[in-house]
Formats: C-alpha cells, structure tokens, sequence
C-alpha cells in the first residue's frame, strides 16, 4: 500500500495532472541543492507568499500589563507632579505594575527624570512686574538695545571655569571614583576677584577692579570714575540719548546711588533705566560675564592651580581678566544685543516667568 505522502500526490496528479506536482519537484530540487529538507523550502516558500515578506514574526512575548488608556494617565500624572520621584509616582498612578514598567512606559512617551534648571526665585509680584517692562519694551528695535549701557559687577573666582569635565568610564563605583576620573577642587579655589565693567552696543566699557566688596560708597566711586567718563566719550562720538541699566543689587538701589545717577543723568544727557527684580535672563551682561569665565579658563587652563598668597592670585586674576576683557570681539557683543527682542517676546509669552534664556 502506498504511503499517505505518496497517495496525497497521486491525488493531486489525478485532479491537476503533471502541473499540480510542479512545485514538488521545483521545492525537492532547491532543498537538494541547498541540502536542506523539501518542506523547509515549502514551508518558508508559502509564508512568503502569505506574509509578502521574508522576515520572521517575533513571537508575542508576554502580555502588556498596560493599555493604552493607562500610558496615557502615566504620562499625564508625571507631567503635573514632576518633582515626585520614581516611587512615589508608581504608588500615585495605582495601576499594580512596577517601577520598572512605568519607567518604560515614560521613555516611550519621551519622558524621563532631568536635572532641574536653577533660576533665580519668581513671585507673582516679581512676575507682575517682568511682564510689565516687557510690554513697554516690546516694541523697542536692535538699534534701540543698542544704546543701552550693561553694567554689573562680578565676583571672578579662581576656580570659576563654568565647564563640566566629562569622562569616558563604567558605572562601577571602582571607576567612578578613580582618581584620572575626579575633576579635584582645591580649598583656596573660592579666592575671587571683583570686577565691575560695562559696555555698550558693541562698544566695550572700561573694566573696574574692586578689593572687598561693593557697597553703596564703593559703586558710587565707579560710576564716577569709571562709568560717566566713557559715557562721555561715547557722546562725543554721536551716541545719543544713552540708557544706563543695572540691576536691583542693594547698593545700586540706596538712596544716596538714586540721587547721584539722577544729578548726573541730568548733566550728562542719559537716562536710568527702571529693571525689574529677579531678572538675570534680560541682563545681557550676565551673559558676558559667562563668556569672559569660559574664555578666561579656555586661555589660561592654569588659572585654577594658581599658587601663592591670596594678594599674589588676584594680582594674577587681574592681569589675565583685563586682557580676556579687552580680546572680547563685535561678534560676540552683536549676537547679545540682536537677541533682546526675542528675549523680551519670550517674558511676554512665559507671562513674566521663566524664560529659555
């Protein structure tokens, strides 16, 4: 008695003739030449045909403990309490799957645990008021910004570079902690020097060197000695109705600083501009001063191992910020003033808050 192979392909002769076992011959011929069996060629031959595509199906795997409905309540719940940690948030979303799960489900949706920006600290007055100077300033051109006068003072320390130093290492603690991968801080790197300078359009002010620190008679020193002098020469050079800005510091706002700047707005044709507390992302100069501390350390990588007695570092200090001042380019000065107009249309649409500046 034939086999049952053999009487299904007898079967099919009899219904189809030669053309029904066809493929049977064409499938034992590529399995001959491949050395492989004639229902493996078959097989994959007709879930090709099937499928329209040679790739294999990856099994299912296990079930998803989510639905859809459940992702989007996890993503929701993180996005309106995003200072929870990790479990905590799984024991607010209450669905009975673990931390691990609901860290996925928060990567899928883009979203994962940040470090925190630091911004100075914003009331409702501090954004009142914010809102307010931007709205008067909201039509104001690049031309107008630049007649601007920045000032501020700083406090440079020797070990101010603003960059993080990044290493290629493993996550064991071992490596963490191994000394080529430390980026070591010394106990005198707090030693700072105080600068005060300005600058305005893209024209440089003079730079300022302050011992100690700056108190009401110290600021009022510099405006005289520092900042009306440049004003003046700015004027005689054609720059008009000049607007002196400076931020709310406790010596820029005493009484005695209010009316020197009035008696001298007065003689020396410029204007004080009113700022609005809590405002550093407005404050171009704050910007400067982070470029000058990157460029300082890019420069003189030294500046941080400096030796000597704390008189010995800020004579250093002062040397090397004076000649990073005066090599600060048009470039750089431009690129800070065109950027007021989108900074002030940025408060205006974060209503007064935080800004991406």
């Amino acid at each position: 008695m034939a086999a049952p192979r053999q009487c299904k392909r007898l079967t099919d002769f009899q219904k189809g003739g030669i053309e029904a076992l066809r493929p049977y011959f064409v499938h034992h011929k590529i399995g001959s030449e491949l050395d492989i069996p004639r229902r493996t060629v078959s097989s994959f031959l007709q879930r090709s045909d099937k499928r329209e595509s040679i790739e294999n199906i990856h099994p299912p795997g296990r079930p998803r403990r989510t639905s859809i409905s459940d992702d989007r309540y996890i993503a929701r719940t993180a996005e309106l309490e995003t200072r929870v940690p990790l479990a905590e948030l799984c024991r607010d979303v209450d669905l009975n799957v673990c931390e691990q799960t609901i860290r996925r489900r928060l990567k899928e949706a883009g979203i994962r645990k940040w470090k925190a920006v630091k911004h100075a600290l914003l009331t409702q007055k501090h954004a009142t008021n914010r809102l307010k100077w931007a709205k008067a300033h909201r039509h104001w051109t690049v031309e107008d910004w630049r007649k601007v006068a920045w000032a501020d003072e700083c406090a440079v320390q020797k070990d101010s570079d603003p960059r993080q130093l990044r290493v290629f290492r493993r996550q064991s603690k071992e490596e963490k902690y191994a000394i080529k991968n430390i980026q070591p801080k010394s106990r005198d790197g707090d030693i700072s020097q105080m600068i005060w300078a300005c600058f305005v359009g893209n024209k440089l002010g003079p730079i300022a060197f302050v011992n100690g620190t700056v108190n009401k008679e110290t600021y009022i020193d510099i405006l005289a000695n520092t900042l009306l002098p440049f004003i003046t020469a700015l004027t005689a050079d054609g720059l008009t109705n000049i607007v002196f800005q400076q931020d709310n510091a406790s010596p820029h706002t005493a009484k005695k600083t209010k009316e020197f700047l009035n008696a001298k707005a007065r003689t020396h044709g410029f204007s004080v501009m009113a700022w609005p507390a809590n405002s550093p992302d407005m404050n171009l100069i704050e910007q400067l001063w982070a470029h000058l501390k990157l460029e300082l350390h890019r420069r003189y990588p030294d500046t941080k191992h400096i030796h000597g007695s704390p008189d010995y570092v800020r004579g250093v200090l002062r040397e090397r910020l004076m000649e990073v001042w005066w090599s600060i380019g048009e470039e750089v000065l431009n690129t800070l003033i065109e950027s007021m107009p989108r900074r002030v249309h940025a408060l205006i649409a974060a209503g007064g808050w935080y800004t991406g500046y």
